[in-house]
């Protein structure tokens, strides 16, 4: 047992501030000896989840708390020595926070005083109310500080603090603090204040120093810490600098040995549901369901009741009644307000959720296991994932807000991390780059670590400024930022959340956030409510309404059979810009050679394009069987009605259960658990236990050891990639809706797609120009037409203010309002009618958007800067000068149109070059159609798309547009560093290269790559 034990240990849950991982802290304290370790984040727990799970892994003591923010900036750490103390910990951190402006927290002293109890108070560094009074010479005020504290904590709960950081007015500080405790009767306690596992962690935390207060190295020598002693430090250091006081460091072990407080796991206590008097819950759910099996069954077979049966028996022993109820209430709501929803995800698996109307997959017909979704030998909640009309989701929200209150809801938070770019960009910055140079470097980087960093910019790289951030851009990668919001996790508790884990305020009004994310909820079985924002969703109900308001009919969707051969067509031709889930790059390679026709090849092609498949080396196994090019093979005939499906390839998470359980006789929640074990990273001792169990019982079923073993490894491999057949089957759903409206109803299809953006894979750029190819018109913005959102204008599409970059849909609706009054009859009127502020005139202008007066846009603009256009002061009054300009060429007003809009209503881009390239040789994308296979030839297009999977081996995928449609120009892993840079910053790109035909697939894999001029 040591004879030291760090109480006061930031992570990077310091958010910029701490510069270490939880993990790293934990394992640094392993290697020094310590069986215990506290972490102490500011005013949060957020890390407190990752730091338990990594104090079990090396077997060490993880002690909670945190270090508080008082009001005046005083600090004061806080251990929690129980459960009691662990609640009143989590009330003190969501009052504080609710006490202040978002991502602060300010913490009234009085608002300790009946939450003590559990909790040991720690005196803090030098923003402690008690060193700063010291520091500044005030002895008066450290003693009333030091008696407060006494009177609140009580003698054995308040401690004083001392740390040693070899600065000169350390000594004396540590001995006056000494004194103080003395006099008072209090104990005192060695801590170093850690803010990084080892002593060069140093120039990282200067680094996010930096970061938070928005300035230079240069600039912040009263931010940053005075030297590098913030680490973690041996017991012996420690031992050296507080020679004249051993027993400060002998009480870190009693200290330490009072924290008992283990994080509690488990399920959350959910609100009861209310029932009709005289049932329970369990009871209710059964009714729900048995009352909707004949408009959904008809009359139920025999294998439906008894799946019925077992799984409210699994539902039954697990307690969840009350949780499928909320979740059943929350679908009734939706549906009761026109909110279009469906539920996806395991859900999907559950004949329960299926006759309450969670989810629209049968779950019987698509084969699907229950135990993939909850067993008994898996006794956490479920997540539950339903999919809201994103326009309309706030709805459902403040619905559970109000059913259930503020105190019992919250949303899950997520913490936005750094990436390489947003590194690049910070840690440059903070080092004195010059930020056009950062903002080059981050633009055309695609490097993952800080070695492929160094080599992309070769011998420059090799400079000390550049190996400087290069090297903490590798160290930050990862660190979270700040604190975001889920985009929809919601989890709901019976007693209030604050007693088990602190919320505090999100950026957006009534809401409030969970100090943890999604894994840390997951790990301790407070499983949230996905109430998801579905961009898709919102575009079929616009869509919907519209086809309502022009035709007077409203598509059925929800009757839909999936059996239509028109949209099948459709989608194996990748006929597929803006269909859900299937217009993809990858996806538009596919689905000429799946040639989908049935709903269930929709979830095939859905499901293949994931990186477990595509790590697995499943895709075209599977594509090879399906045409007859390769037998269908099983790894052992045990296997075939799992694997027949998928032509004995494993595509589905739930085929992990089925082979499982067909080859070794693992029960499906065993499947479940071995599934989950495979996917997670800190799993090893619990993959070989599962393992051991697979292999003995396959050897019990005769099933040779090499096969075992090999069937095995390829769900090992399979690992955390895989998809879940029942969520691809929820999906499937919307791909066939989408497809659908797009085949019968484009007009509403295309302007359901362009209202909704962002979504999906394609800009709206590239929605536009799919709407031309499909004979639609493009209508430019008009202020005496348009409306704040796209609208259906004839059999074309009139663009919306919402494209116009100031306007959007809010200053669209004033002008729709302003509009009201009457036709705009000049740019004076419309200036005084609508008061928008100057640049936003301008960009209408610039858009066309006041042709209709039959005025060139440049004299509107030098119009424009006559007006006295001031906030509330119009003159219009303006003398003609007679002064005539000349007009804007058309090449120059589809510039200035795809700068405001993002996009053009007339020719596209590439047109403009058209000629030059036409006498170079280049090929249009109609032309590349007739190509053989090797055929070396030119092309160019505007680069919509660059992707670099990680399962691509160093590849990148480029897709080029020019006026007649889409190409795709593959780039290998020994030519893309030569034309990175290119690539990277150019707009319209020319590639010379070979043709590479797989059936209707056409790619050109790149040879050489410029920009078009």
């Amino acid at each position: 047992m040591g004879a030291y034990v760090e109480l006061h240990c930031h992570s990077n849950f310091s958010l910029l501030d701490g510069a270490s991982h939880p993990e790293e802290l934990v394992a640094r304290a392993a290697v020094l000896g310590m069986d215990a370790l506290a972490l102490t984040d500011h005013d949060a727990v957020y890390g407190a989840v990752r730091f338990v799970e990594a104090c079990r892994r090396q077997g060490i003591q993880p002690i909670l708390g945190a270090e508080v923010t008082l009001t005046g900036g005083h600090h004061l750490t806080l251990l929690v020595e129980n459960e009691t103390g662990w609640h009143n910990l989590c009330e003190i951190l969501t009052f504080a926070r609710h006490n202040a402006p978002k991502g602060e927290a300010v913490l009234p002293i009085d608002r300790l005083a009946s939450r003590t109890s559990g909790l040991i108070a720690l005196s803090g560094c030098r923003h402690g109310e008690i060193p700063a009074a010291l520091l500044r010479g005030d002895r008066k005020a450290a003693l009333r500080a030091a008696v407060c504290y006494r009177e609140l904590f009580g003698p054995a709960g308040f401690w004083i603090e001392l740390q040693h950081h070899l600065l000169p007015d350390d000594p004396r500080l540590v001995d006056e603090l000494a004194t103080l405790a003395r006099h008072l009767g209090l104990g005192i306690v060695a801590t170093n204040d850690v803010h990084y596992a080892e002593q060069d962690g140093h120039r990282l935390q200067d680094v996010l120093t930096c970061i938070r207060h928005n300035t230079a190295l240069d600039d912040a020598a009263q931010l940053v810490r005075p030297n590098s002693e913030f680490y973690l430090k041996p017991a012996g250091d420690m031992a050296r600098l507080f020679a004249a006081y051993p027993q400060a460091l002998a009480n870190t072990r009693l200290i330490a040995d009072r924290c008992v407080f283990e994080l509690r796991y488990g399920l959350q206590d959910l609100p009861t549901f209310d029932v009709p008097d005289g049932m329970t819950a369990q009871a209710f759910l059964q009714q729900r369901c048995t009352a909707a099996l004949p408009s959904h069954y008809g009359t139920p077979s025999r294998e439906v009741l008894d799946r019925l049966a077992l799984e409210l028996g699994i539902i039954e022993r697990a307690s969840m009644a009350n949780y499928f109820l909320i979740v059943w209430d929350l679908v009734r709501f939706a549906r009761e307000q026109g909110i279009r929803c469906q539920g996806r995800g395991s859900a999907a698996n559950s004949i329960v959720a299926y006759l309450l109307d969670v989810t629209p997959i049968e779950p019987l017909s698509q084969r699907l296991v229950f135990e993939r979704f909850l067993s008994d030998e898996r006794r956490l909640l479920p997540d539950i994932d339903v999919d809201f009309d994103a326009a309309r989701r706030e709805e459902v929200i403040q619905y559970l807000y109000r059913r259930y209150g503020h105190a019992h809801t919250a949303m899950a938070c997520t913490f936005v991390t750094y990436r390489t770019r947003s590194a690049i960009r910070d840690v440059g910055k903070a080092l004195g780059f010059p930020l056009d140079l950062l903002d080059h470097v981050a633009k055309t980087t695609d490097a993952r670590s800080a070695d492929a960093l160094a080599e992309q910019y070769g011998d420059v790289g090799q400079a000390l400024p550049w190996q400087q951030l290069l090297d903490l851009t590798a160290r930050i990668r990862g660190f979270p930022r700040h604190l975001g919001i889920h985009n929809g996790g919601m989890v709901i508790t019976g007693s209030p959340l604050a007693r088990r884990v602190p919320t505090e305020p999100a950026t957006m009004p009534d809401r409030s956030v969970i100090q943890w994310d999604k894994d840390g909820l997951e790990t301790v079985g407070l499983v949230k409510i996905d109430v998801l924002g579905l961009r898709m969703l919102s575009l079929i109900a616009e869509a919907v309404e519209i086809v309502r308001e022009t035709t007077g009919q409203v598509p059925a969707l929800e009757r839909l059979i999936y059996d239509d051969p028109a949209v099948y067509a459709q989608v194996t031709d990748a006929d597929t810009v803006g269909v859900f889930q299937v217009e993809s790059r990858a996806q538009v390679q596919v689905l000429p050679r799946l040639q989908p026709a049935t709903f269930d090849d929709l979830i095939v092609s859905i499901s293949l394009i994931r990186p477990g498949p595509l790590q697995g080396n499943m895709v075209h196994p599977y594509l090879r069987r399906r045409f007859g090019e390769e037998p269908v093979t099983y790894p052992h005939p045990s296997l075939e009605p799992a694997l027949a499906e998928t032509l004995g390839v494993i595509l589905f998470q739930e085929q992990v259960l089925k082979v499982a359980h067909d080859l070794a006789g693992l029960t499906p929640g065993q499947g479940e658990l071995l599934r989950r074990a495979l996917g997670s990273k800190f799993s090893t001792a619990g993959i070989e236990a599962l393992r051991d169990v697979f292999l003995r019982g396959a050897h019990t079923r005769g099933v040779p050891a090499a096969v075992a073993e090999e069937v095995f490894a390829r769900l090992q491999a399979f690992g955390s990639y895989s998809f879940p057949k029942s969520h691809a089957a929820a999906f499937a759903v919307l791909v066939y809706q989408s497809a659908w409206l797009k085949h019968y109803h484009p007009l509403a299809f295309y302007v359901g797609l362009l209202n909704n953006q962002p979504m999906g894979f394609w800009s709206p750029e590239v929605v536009v120009n799919d709407a031309k190819r499909h004979d639609i018109a493009i209508l430019p913005v008009d202020v005496t037409l348009s409306r704040a959102r796209c609208t259906v204008e004839g059999a074309a599409i009139r663009l919306g203010f919402n494209f116009v970059s100031g306007i959007g849909e809010v200053r669209g609706e004033e002008i729709e309002a302003a509009r009201g009054a009457g036709p705009f009859r000049h740019l004076g009127d419309f200036c005084r009618r609508t008061q928008l502020p100057r640049r936003a005139v301008e960009n209408l202008i610039r858009v066309g958007a006041m042709d209709a007066w039959d005025i060139p846009r440049r004299q509107l603009l030098w119009d424009l800067g006559k007006l006295q256009y001031r906030a509330n002061e119009l003159d219009l009054d303006y003398p003609d000068d007679g002064v005539e300009l000349a007009p804007l060429s058309d090449t120059a007003m589809l510039l200035e149109e795809y700068e405001v809009l993002g996009l053009s209503t007339g020719a596209h881009v590439v047109s403009l070059f058209r000629e030059q390239l036409r006498q170079r040789g280049t090929l249009t994308s109609r032309d590349l159609e007739g190509c053989s296979e090797g055929a070396v030839v030119e092309v160019a297009g505007q680069l919509t798309m660059h992707q670099a999977p990680p399962t691509a081996k160093g590849f990148h995928f480029l897709t080029l547009e020019d006026e007649w449609g889409m190409m795709n120009v593959i780039v290998k892993p020994d030519v893309y560093p030569v034309y990175r840079e290119v690539i990277r910053s150019e707009p319209i790109l020319v590639v010379k290269g070979i043709v590479q035909r797989r059936g209707r697939v056409i790619n050109v894999v790149a040879k050489a790559i410029y920009n078009v001029s």
